[in-house]
């Protein structure tokens, strides 16, 4: 079993992630959840966090993290997700509990009390896990690799260079792939692969209670994803959990990736070496192609797995 928190910004496929996560607790121990501003403001994201733990009774901490990115102001993506964040299911009022408002010092305390290493699994923009490194970098010795949902080494969908979660906050994502520590990147390059079909997402409507949330989620996402050209919806975020549960079902390369932090048209560009003499050392496994069968089959038995808890 992987010891595994989960830093996030809620966000239709950060909740997906969330609950598959919580479905597979033979293979990971959720140690946490946190937030940080990113889809939505850190209110609004928080708020879909406490939704969704109190929605299938989770029994997991949540802290809030920082609202903003390190450097410059947060830009958030109502045009995906919508006002809320995460628009579409109908949530009745909870009472789930914050611990704690300091989300970078409560992982500190939470990764330094473990007597195994941590994964961490980063679904928003950097700045937490940053922030982390930066403040306590006797942390490193405890943290067994990081997954990221971020970046493209092909395209970005933010701008053509870059992808969301990137952009937000270059500086920060530059902070945590120069770590020194394992990454893999679940990038645009294999998330948009990892898709589930109109056909797929109808068949989930008037199931049991999970299976009608994740359906109200992604109805709103699909169709919110027109716009931006997608018949069918890629699930992004859960390709970063989904490759902790079952690793097989990815293919990737080591690469060397640096972030352009620079002001332009590149910022937030996760530029990959892929020359065949790379002048640096490797320092990122991207993920770049998935079995999206195998895939969808993880997220319905996940599904059916927490319909019956």
């Amino acid at each position: 079993m992987r010891n595994i928190i989960i830093d996030c910004d809620p966000g239709h496929d950060d909740a997906i992630a969330l609950l598959v996560a919580l479905a597979n607790p033979e293979k990971l121990n959720l140690l946490a959840v946190t937030t940080i501003g990113g889809n939505q403001t850190l209110e609004k994201v928080t708020k879909n966090a406490k939704n969704i733990l109190a929605y299938v009774n989770a029994n997991v901490p949540l802290a809030m993290g920082q609202e903003g990115p390190l450097v410059k102001p947060l830009h958030t993506a109502p045009e995906a997700h919508g006002d809320s964040g995460m628009d579409g299911p109908y949530f009745k009022e909870n009472d789930y509990p914050i611990v704690s408002d300091n989300a970078v010092f409560y992982m500190y305390q939470t990764i330094m009390a473990q007597a195994e290493r941590v994964t961490l699994v980063g679904l928003g923009p950097l700045t937490n896990i940053a922030l982390l490194l930066k403040t306590f970098p006797d942390v490193k010795s405890k943290i067994e690799m990081i997954s990221i949902m971020g970046g493209g080494i092909r395209r970005g969908n933010m701008t053509a260079a870059a992808e969301f979660n990137i952009y937000v906050d270059p500086e920060a994502a530059k902070i945590v792939f120069t770590s020194g520590l394992p990454i893999v990147m679940s990038g645009l390059d294999v998330t948009e692969k990892a898709f589930v079909t109109i056909e797929e997402i109808n068949a989930l409507e008037n199931g049991r209670e999970v299976h009608q949330l994740v359906y109200e989620l992604l109805k709103f996402y699909n169709e919110s994803g027109k716009q931006f050209g997608f018949e069918h919806s890629p699930i992004h975020d859960l390709c970063a959990v989904s490759y902790l549960v079952d690793p097989t079902m990815f293919s990737g390369k080591h690469y060397h990736v640096d972030v352009v932090t620079d002001d332009g048209t590149t910022r937030g560009m996760t530029l990959a070496d892929r020359r065949l003499k790379p002048a640096k050392e490797q320092n990122v496994f991207v993920l770049e192609d998935i079995n999206r069968e195998a895939y969808v089959h993880t997220l319905l038995q996940a599904l059916a797995r927490l319909d019956k808890m």
